[in-house]
């Protein structure tokens, strides 16, 4: 006797009947339907949704023009094809990203609010500012590449290498440095004290806010996420330094920032976050268009274009690197004092 035969035997006679006339009514097509939904809501995690069914916005931290709008405008494209929906991209920045998260995090939006950008929001701003978020206060849904942060200047600087830019500061009474995020600022400062150069610091809106500055000369040196890609062929960004464990892709010629001796780095990935509340049905969808994302053609492009490398970590690799992370920016912080604000 079949499953369904003995727990249909244990119905009353009438109850029988009526089951068993309903099935005998059914096309094969659509017992085999009934079959198919029967073993999809067996399976664990799987839940009916009809998620997206309306548009979603993509939050970004940064103004238009730098490398993290270049990739937003691909991942957008792609998203929009692969959920069925559109995805509008809302540009809010200050605070290195800081502004944008703060919105995420108190959003009630769910998976329809997203944000790309580097992990440095989540990760180093609740550390050193008064934060209305923390790192608990978003679901992070995947990451797609890794930052290629570095130190540049302009190609009409008297300087084309770190050692020179040092040689050069220690004859000026002070050096300006264009600055995006509360973590570079940390670094320029740390670098600052070490080698006892005066630095007034400008706080800049992201890469297009920085790229002007040091393309005019207005600035001696600037943090990059990776704006300076769209530069430095033509030789007006000139790489001074990667700020990330192992040489830049593409400038093979510049240090490491491990290599100079500063025991600090800027490996941040590029990361999808939706608010913490979001239920993991929506995770999961985001996750596997995300997935589908990374070998697009489309986002390919664009990452290429600023050279960063693809990559994909799901949500457990993500928070756990995270809170590594966490821990580790906590003892420099405690080793190097408070950033100093300028």
């Amino acid at each position: 006797m079949s499953e369904l035969d003995s727990n249909c035997a244990r119905l009353p006679p009438g109850r029988r009947h009526t089951i068993s006339r309903f099935f005998s009514n059914l096309t094969p097509a659509s017992l085999s339907l009934i079959a198919s939904l029967l073993v999809l809501c067996a399976l664990p995690g799987v839940r009916a949704s009809d998620f997206p069914n309306r548009p979603l916005t993509m939050v970004i931290g940064f103004n238009p023009g730098g490398s993290t709008d270049i990739q937003a405008q691909a991942l957008a494209e792609v998203l929009e094809d692969e959920l069925g929906q559109p995805v509008e991209r809302l540009y809010l920045p200050g605070a290195g990203g800081g502004v944008a998260a703060a919105l995420v995090a108190s959003s009630t939006d769910q998976g329809y609010l997203m944000m790309f950008g580097s992990s440095l929001p989540y990760t180093f701003t609740p550390l050193v500012t008064d934060a209305s978020f923390d790192l608990n206060s978003f679901r992070y849904v995947s990451a797609l590449a890794l930052d290629q942060s570095a130190l540049v200047t302009g190609g009409n600087k008297p300087y084309r290498t770190w050692a020179e830019l040092l040689d050069y500061a220690r004859e000026k009474d002070e050096l300006t440095v264009a600055s995006q995020t509360s973590q570079d600022r940390f670094v320029i400062n740390m670098i600052s004290r070490r080698e006892g150069i005066p630095l007034r610091i400008v706080p800049t809106t992201g890469g297009a806010g920085m790229a002007p500055m040091v393309l005019a000369g207005d600035v001696d040196f600037a943090f990059s996420g990776g704006t300076h890609t769209q530069y430095t062929e033509s030789g007006e960004m000139v790489v001074l330094m990667g700020l990330v464990n192992e040489r830049l892709i593409g400038y093979p010629d510049a240090p490491a920032i491990g290599e100079l001796g500063y025991d600090v780095s800027m490996q941040n990935p590029r990361v999808v976050v939706v608010p913490a509340d979001t239920p993991d049905d929506q995770v999961n969808v985001l996750s596997a268009a995300l997935s589908k994302a990374t070998q697009d053609p489309r986002f390919i492009q664009a990452t290429e274009r600023v050279r960063l490398p693809i990559t994909f970590w799901d949500e457990p690799r993500l928070q756990s690197y995270f809170e590594q992370q966490v821990e580790n920016y906590r003892w420099l912080i405690q080793e190097y004092g408070e950033v100093d604000e300028n």
